[in-house]
């Protein structure tokens, strides 16, 4: 016979469940135990230097979840690195695409798209500015 008595974070997730599943409510990410950040970033991000972007590739910035492309001299794009396959986050960028090494999915960092699956979306698209030489992601402040 188990005598051990739940744990109190148990039984309270329970009954959040119960009532939210009562209200037609789901998704309680506080009893989940897996709360992951956001695939873009909420708030402006600095990068770096611009010029660590090359002309015509790509440059992952894998601690910060995003991949930024330079298409033509001046020309940035931003876009969020985690895959929308299954949430990695992407492993490698070369030329103008970036890699999942999770599952094989690959991406244009121009323009987010899908180049080989198994993703079926394209990243989000990421604000991305040039501010004193220095890139800058996300929502102006």
């Amino acid at each position: 016979m188990n005598t051990r008595r739940p744990a109190r974070r148990t039984v309270l997730c329970g009954a959040a469940l119960t009532g939210a599943a009562g209200l037609g409510m789901t998704g309680l990410t506080a009893c989940s135990g897996d709360q992951k950040p956001p695939a873009t970033p909420t708030a402006p991000v600095d990068l770096g230097a611009a010029d660590a972007v090359p002309v015509g590739g790509s440059r992952l910035y894998r601690e910060k979840r995003l991949v930024v492309s330079q298409p033509a001299e001046g020309e940035f794009r931003a876009f969020g690195a985690v895959c929308t396959h299954a949430g990695c986050v992407l492993t490698s960028a070369e030329g103008l695409s970036a890699d999942c090494a999770c599952h094989g999915s690959r991406f244009d960092t121009t323009t987010g798209e899908v180049l080989a699956g198994p993703a079926g979306s394209p990243l989000p698209e990421v604000p991305v500015r040039t501010d004193g030489g220095r890139l800058v992601a996300g929502p102006a402040a």
